[in-house]
């Protein structure tokens, strides 16, 4: 499967890598001098912005954006809204728990190889001299120890988000051009996604009925590519007329309008056959436990407790988390904890534990059923096949509990 401990390993090691502690601080604290030093409002500023194309990597997979603002003194940097410390302390519970704090660093451009074959384009803002200045001293001020951290979120306020609110706020405001009507997050993630079958279903379940509603072109830039798209046909105010945003684009590094992406999954390798062959294994076994007229124990032992170790994670990201648009998620309603009940009770027979923990667990998966019918969150596919294979267990040992009480009596 594509989704293993290799994945994890590597995402966690680049995005160390990323945000080494220490790093950002330097340049924050030397950065600034290094400008004061060379020129100050006697050089003439230029300020572009930064499209990377999508990589390969699982945390590339939305590509990225940065600001460039370079001088006739010789100053030339790259401003990254996406950088985080990952040895800061207690890092890990506050990212679980939403307190995702990144930060606002600046390197010089020298400094930055790009990946071959990654396409990445660069795009000269229409500023005047003063309104470049401006851009140069914010941003130069967005990198100070008091200023640099901010709360990120996926798709309100992100390393694409801070560059488009820096360029309205220095512009005076941004007649953006209208792009696809109608477009959900949901939809726009599952493209740049679409390769990596895995990744959106984890995606699909953990985010919940926040992504499935339109968004405006303004929303759409949370992606990067977006942005570059929308920047290239955006018009601004100036003395009493309109003028492009962009007054020059060029490819800073070649590659494919695809970027990196992986090749497609095979199938056979997707979440939908693992939740098939899945749905196939339990209804051999509930067919046997039926002929037997006796329920398996440890079939449902390790599916529920898989189910439930799920819901917790999915519980954990709706009811305690503050990440954004994990809450509300009609996931929580058939992926739930109480599944680890019923791992433990139906080890024990007779009594009505069993079978109204059977109910309860029927009735929570067509309630979330009816709740993506009615169009309230768009499912992940697979979800189908798993939501089937979690009913056909406790719709099972309900009918073989009936039909044993009949043959009693």
């Amino acid at each position: 499967m594509r989704l293993n401990l290799r994945h994890i390993k590597r995402l966690a090691i680049a995005l160390a890598a990323l945000t080494a502690a220490g790093t950002a601080g330097a340049h924050a604290q030397l950065l600034p001098d290094t400008y004061r030093d060379s020129g100050g409002e006697a050089d003439s500023v230029t300020v572009s912005l930064i499209t990377y194309y999508p990589g390969s990597e699982i945390y590339e997979l939305f590509g990225h954006t940065e600001l460039r603002v370079a001088t006739e003194g010789g100053n030339d940097l790259l401003f990254n809204y996406g950088t985080f410390d990952f040895n800061a302390p207690n890092f890990a519970l506050r990212f679980a728990t939403g307190k995702t704090d990144y930060m606002c660093v600046a390197v010089p451009r020298g400094s930055m190889p790009f990946t071959p074959g990654r396409k990445a384009v660069e795009q000269r803002l229409n500023l005047t001299q003063q309104q470049a200045r401006a851009m140069r001293d914010r941003l130069m001020r967005n990198i100070m120890p008091d200023m640099a951290t901010y709360r990120y979120k996926y798709v309100s306020d992100n390393c694409a988000t801070r560059p488009r609110d820096m360029i309205e706020a220095v512009c005076g405001g941004v007649n953006w051009p209208e792009l696809q009507q109608g477009v959900t997050y949901r939809q726009m993630m599952r493209h740049y996604n679409r390769n990596y079958p895995w990744e959106q279903l984890g995606i699909d379940l953990a985010l919940g009925c926040g992504l499935d509603t339109a968004i405006t072109t303004r929303q759409q830039m949370f992606a990067p590519v977006v942005l570059m798209q929308a920047a290239s046909r955006a018009t601004i105010e100036r003395d009493g007329r309109r003028v492009p945003l962009v007054t020059g684009t060029r490819v800073i590094n070649p590659g494919s309008d695809d970027g990196l992406a992986l090749s497609p999954t095979p199938w056979p390798l997707t979440p939908m056959a693992a939740a098939i062959a899945l749905l196939l294994a339990v209804a051999a076994v509930s067919r046997a436990d039926w002929r037997r007229r006796k329920p398996s124990r440890w079939p449902d032992t390790l599916l529920w407790t898989a189910a439930g170790a799920a819901g917790c994670l999915v519980w954990f990201l709706t009811f305690v988390s503050t990440h954004e648009a994990t809450s509300p998620n009609v996931n929580a309603v058939w992926l739930h904890p109480l599944y680890l009940a019923a791992a433990v009770a139906v080890w024990h027979r007779g009594g009505r534990l069993m079978p109204a923990l059977c109910i309860a667990m029927l009735t929570a998966i067509a309630a979330a059923a009816v709740c993506f019918a009615s169009g309230m969150q768009v499912p992940n596919a697979a979800f189908i096949p798993l939501m089937a294979a979690l009913a056909i267990r406790p719709a099972t040992l309900l009918a073989i509990d009936i039909a044993n009480n009949k043959t009693k009596q």
